[in-house]
Order: C-alpha cells, then structure tokens, then sequence
C-alpha cells in the first residue's frame, strides 16, 4: 500500500464501547481498525472542509445577497423540458 511508504503510527485513547462498535464494523466490512480508523479520519476531514466552505458561501450572499434581476439574462437559456 502506498500509504506505508510515509506514515506515522499514533496511539488513541477510546472508550470500550467505542472499540467493541468499531470491532464489529470492521469485521462486517472485512477491514481493519486501521483502515477504518484511516478512512474515518479522511472523511472528518473532508466534512470540515466541506462545511468551512458552506459557510464561507452563506457569509458571502450575506454580505452581498442576490438581486433581483441578477441572473435574468439566463432566463432564455433555460431549459425545462416542457418546451
């Protein structure tokens, strides 16, 4: 894999049932603790940055909302499929 070319280990603290949850995931999805732990932490990751961008747009149509006319000129180039 070529993760294990540059990788570091690192030592979790986690509940016991916390572990027995990821125990049986893991044997369902025939996995490891690791590879889950690895794909788990990549999506948190991805969620984050996902959200950081939701509200960066939200602050941005706060600070300058739509207009009215703003997107007419798309209008014409609108296809609905009823046509």
């Amino acid at each position: 894999m070529a993760w294990r070319q540059n990788h570091k280990e690192i030592t979790l603290g986690v509940h016991d049932d916390l572990v027995e949850e990821v125990d049986a995931v893991v044997k369902k999805l025939k996995t490891t603790r690791s590879e889950f732990t690895r794909k788990a932490l990549q999506q948190a990751i991805i969620t984050i940055k996902e959200r950081e961008l939701e509200r960066k747009h939200r602050e941005g149509y706060r600070k300058h909302p739509v207009t009215k006319d703003e997107f007419r000129i798309w209008e014409k180039e609108q296809k609905w499929g009823d046509e």
